[in-house]
């Protein structure tokens, strides 16, 4: 059976729906009417191996900060909904991903208990009109919603893209090993017997 799951969200701000498949081929439907964060989610889909359709709008008119953090939520709930009892997966899962000058290191757990740390710095410097400091707010909402304990550290590196680009591809990276069932789990990996 396949994991999968669709999340809509409208409000006075943004309209928006994910659709999201966990046992993907890698296949990405995006169009947010932010190029550069559509380039990184189609990242994301490759890496991870999920097949994911995006539409987003929004006022970004104003700035792209609500349809950014929107989208993290959306992708939270699209993940916590595809993952249904977690049982028989992995859930943690890590990823140290080098792009160019850049190098990144991602650790996660599906714990249901909601926690980002975020380290990176960007010295002020956008890619195009894209302020990638506004990713923070995407992983803290994605986060907040799907119940992760996420850490991204940007160890180093120059270019704010291959940056960006290095978080993305190590995030799908290690969710998808989180995410991997494991025929020898018995129910969730957690001696509590939940998560």
């Amino acid at each position: 059976m396949k994991r999968t799951a669709k999340v809509e969200r409208k409000t006075t701000e943004t309209n928006i729906l994910v659709e999201m498949q966990l046992d993907g081929e890698g296949r990405a439907d995006i169009d947010t009417t932010i190029p550069f964060l559509d380039h990184m989610l189609t990242l994301f889909a490759k890496h991870g191996l999920f097949d994911v359709m995006v539409r987003g709008q929004g006022d970004t008119h104003v700035d792209y900060h609500h349809l950014v953090e929107d989208l993290g939520i959306c992708f939270g709930d699209v993940i916590k909904e595809a993952l249904v009892g977690k049982e028989g997966i992995g859930r943690y899962g890590s990823a140290v991903v080098p792009m160019d000058e850049s190098l990144c290191l991602v650790s996660l757990d599906l714990s249901g208990r909601p926690y980002l740390v975020f380290k990176a710095d960007f010295d002020h410097r956008t890619v195009k009109d894209f302020d990638p400091i506004i990713c923070e707010e995407f992983f803290k909402a994605l986060c907040d919603h799907a119940g992760i304990t996420l850490h991204i550290n940007v160890m180093y590196g120059r270019n704010p893209h291959h940056m960006i680009e290095a978080v993305f591809k190590a995030f799908a990276r290690s969710l998808r090993k989180a995410c991997a069932v494991d025929d020898r789990i018995s129910g969730v990996m957690s001696t509590k017997g939940t998560l």
